[in-house]
């Protein structure tokens, strides 16, 4: 999630490896995370677990756009300490064109 100092949330979502290629098969999409990274079908399933996410927040905390990416952040291209935590400050330089054009758009 990002928005600090930004007039609204916006989220960055990477796709579980274990899971989607079931929603794949079952929807007969291709099973490649950066296939389906751009896969109406899997934009629309995000938007819609966003959606109920929000329904727990108020309006101001409401994640208003997102993008899911090609690849899953690891530890070999410095964005997760070895616990796995989102290091923030890495990602937020990293992404930062990406995160622009989501308050661009």
């Amino acid at each position: 999630m990002h928005g600090d100092q930004r007039p609204y949330p916006v989220v960055m979502v990477t796709l579980d490896e274990e899971e989607i290629p079931i929603f794949a098969r079952e929807h007969e999409l291709p099973e490649d995370i950066p296939s389906l990274s751009r896969e109406p079908a899997v934009l629309a399933l995000v938007q819609r677990e966003i959606d109920r996410a929000n329904e727990k927040y108020a309006q101001v905390e409401q994640v208003k756009k997102f993008v899911i990416l090609d690849h899953d952040l690891s530890q070999a291209t410095g964005e997760l300490t070895p616990t796995l935590k989102v290091k923030r400050n890495v990602v937020n330089e990293r992404y930062a064109d990406l995160f622009d054009a989501l308050y661009a758009s």
